[in-house]
């Protein structure tokens, strides 16, 4: 259930278990609403104006679920000692939002002026490891703009699309989406505003080389969601792992290598097995593991083709790999819509798996834990829009990695929006605008707000689609890098049915 505090912007996720509220209407002189349910407006907590009382009506001790509101523990403490001490000049209400706002900072979006036109750099061609789901996300941004009167324009060379059908986009330009393209659309159409995320890995690498090249900042664009620094701060393996670091959480013992010579010198320091994988890439493209030398030299050569940055990292095969699909929006409310394990252990690429929402062997403890460490690292980041973290979980302790952190829509976003019914695109077109959790309405109700997090009494099964008979002389074991072209989905009571 998520709670807003009576200020209007900021939400959390508590567990609560109550079948009484307070009506705020009787309440004595000196109290006032301290939180309230965003979905029936009822009270969830009251305070005094200016005296250290206030009580909630929820579980911020979070042993049975999230950590969201855990603070007010500190914030009852400070108020007790500081009224003792004589120093009772702030009130209870004021301490706690001083308590959520102390580390956002560096990741608060001043509010910007509404863009009247939006450029969306599309799917762009299918391919093994981009395929439908981004035709998907789209269309669904196409469609939440729209929604706010926002003129669209469209660049896919793809015709074969839905996003690109009469009366989606306002303008469509079926061209292909590199630098070049782009900046010419840019100069003729003149846009407010430009979506990354919505095109898979081909949209964001383009956006990257615009940046790179200042196109952005000689046209006054505004990139629309999560910046563009957070966007190479997750892409750039070197910038990934010190941002991860910095929040005292751990990537897989790594060397990004430039050279075929740094990634043989890497390996030895690693020591094999080790995982070489390109930075920048699409679907796992050019990665795999390597048990010595010669099969590195052959996995470098084939990385080092396709980017100029590899990761080598240390061998993780058998521990579970788990995902989790996070939406913030620039007011830090921030929820986890889906959780996903890989039925494969980690060593298979995640569209290669067969995926199971939600997770089935994670304990509670388990699952809260990878679940806090996701929004920890979706806010450090200063993600907008929705994000997608993947572990890697050992089998028989609550050791984790971070694996990878997708500042973008992808395919287990696709799958997490089919198995939730949480329109995860749409959701993620209207927070890069500024619009806040709490004030888009779930689309099923039409009356709830879309900031919860969606429980499952189901169980969704991903099983992959490949279609190797069309290619000769291609390996058909599963590995690290995609080449299923599709995947199906099936919902049951239980996995087995």
């Amino acid at each position: 259930v998520t709670y807003l505090d009576c200020d209007g912007k900021r939400c959390f996720m508590t567990s609560q278990n109550h079948g009484f509220c307070v009506d705020t209407r009787g309440l004595p002189e000196g109290w006032c609403p301290l939180f309230i349910n965003t979905n029936d407006n009822s009270n969830e907590g009251v305070t005094h104006s200016h005296l250290p009382y206030f009580s909630v009506q929820f579980h911020p001790e979070h042993m049975a679920g999230p950590k969201d509101l855990e603070f007010l523990f500190s914030v009852f403490i400070e108020s007790v000692s500081d009224e003792i001490e004589g120093y009772s000049d702030r009130s209870i209400k004021q301490r706690i939002y001083d308590k959520f706002t102390l580390e956002m900072n560096d990741n608060w979006f001043s509010p910007f002026t509404r863009p009247k036109k939006v450029l969306i750099l599309g799917s762009g061609g299918l391919s093994i490891g981009q395929a439908g789901e981004f035709d998907y996300s789209g269309s669904q941004a196409i469609k939440a703009l729209k929604e706010e009167s926002i003129q669209t324009v469209l660049i896919n060379p793809n015709v074969a699309t839905v996003q690109t059908s009469k009366g989606m986009a306002d303008k469509v330009y079926f061209l292909p989406i590199i630098p070049e393209y782009v900046e010419q659309v840019i100069q003729l159409e003149r846009p407010d505003g430009v979506l990354l995320t919505f095109g898979g890995q081909t949209a964001l690498n383009c956006g990257l080389e615009l940046h790179v090249k200042d196109v952005f900042l000689k046209y006054n664009i505004k990139v629309l969601g999560t910046p563009i620094n957070s966007i190479l701060a997750t892409e750039d393996r070197g910038l990934f792992t010190e941002k991860i670091r910095d929040i005292d959480e751990c990537t897989a013992p790594s060397i990004v290598v430039h050279t075929i010579k740094e990634a043989l010198e890497a390996a030895e320091q690693l020591e094999y097995p080790v995982l070489a994988r390109a930075a920048f890439s699409l679907g796992g493209l050019g990665s795999g593991f390597a048990n010595n030398k010669k099969q590195l030299l052959l996995l470098a050569q084939q990385a080092l083709a396709n980017s100029s940055q590899v990761i080598i990292d240390k061998s993780l095969e058998g521990w579970k790999e788990v995902e989790y699909e996070v939406v913030r929006d620039v007011y830090d409310n921030c929820i986890t819509v889906c959780n996903m394990e890989n039925v494969d252990p980690l060593g298979i690429h995640t569209g290669e798996s067969i995926v199971v929402a939600p997770s089935q062997t994670l304990s509670n403890d388990e699952y809260n834990m990878l679940r806090t460490c996701a929004i920890k690292v979706t806010r450090h980041f200063g993600i907008v829009g929705e994000c997608n973290v993947q572990f890697a979980l050992h089998p028989s302790s609550k050791k984790y990695y971070i694996i990878e952190v997708n500042a973008r829509l992808s395919r287990s976003s696709a799958l997490a929006s089919k198995a939730t019914g949480y329109p995860l695109a749409y959701v993620a077109a209207k927070l890069a605008l500024g619009i806040c959790l709490p004030e888009i309405k779930n689309s099923v109700t039409g009356k709830t707000t879309a900031c919860f997090e969606p429980s499952l009494d189901y169980c969704v099964v991903k099983i992959p689609r490949w279609d190797l008979s069309k290619f000769q002389h291609v390996c058909t074991k599963i590995g690290s890098s995609m080449k299923s072209v599709g995947e199906v989905m099936a919902i049951g009571r239980k996995f087995e049915e």
